[in-house]
């Protein structure tokens, strides 16, 4: 008796590989090498833009917001505010180029452009934002603004 798999985006034990942003309007023309090449597992254009991996804490003074972007210089990176409180983190990695005489045996890294956007809460201080780079952590510290306490008078009672 023998087995046979059909493919089928449904089977979870395909050894087909799924793209949950496979027709979306980016530029696959980073791509030098077709994704169907047996010998080379080259990452879409579309996994960097998925795999920016990035913290959101908050605290009593700030919200802060650490990405992991090893391999990339600051440089290379663009931290912007859109629509008054939108926090958006973007920027590119660029992948090696590729020489006639190397045998590549495994490409795991990921390379192409990534981008994230956070909606910032009303209480942050837009026009305060800094922005560090370190180590290849990305940190970005929003302050939010003081929340009045409500002034509590004490009314003495009579009689």
């Amino acid at each position: 008796m023998s087995i046979t798999r059909k493919s089928n985006t449904f089977d979870p034990f395909s050894l087909d590989l799924w793209d949950p942003f496979d027709g979306f309007p980016f530029n696959h023309s980073l791509l030098s090498t077709p994704r169907s090449s047996p010998s080379l597992s080259f990452p879409s254009y579309t996994s960097a833009f998925a795999a920016a991996r990035i913290d959101w804490r908050e605290t009593p003074e700030a919200h802060v917001f650490k990405a992991d972007l090893p391999g990339i210089k600051k440089e290379e990176v663009k931290v912007e505010v859109e629509e008054g409180n939108v926090l958006q983190i973007s920027g590119e990695r660029t992948r090696e180029n590729e020489e006639k005489n190397d045998t590549w045996h495994r490409v795991e890294r990921s390379s192409g452009k990534f981008l994230r956007r956070f909606r910032l809460p009303e209480n942050a201080k837009m026009d305060q934002i800094k922005a560090a780079m370190e180590n290849g952590v990305l940190t970005v510290t929003v302050p939010k603004e003081e929340v009045k306490k409500p002034e509590v008078k004490s009314i003495e009672i009579s009689g």
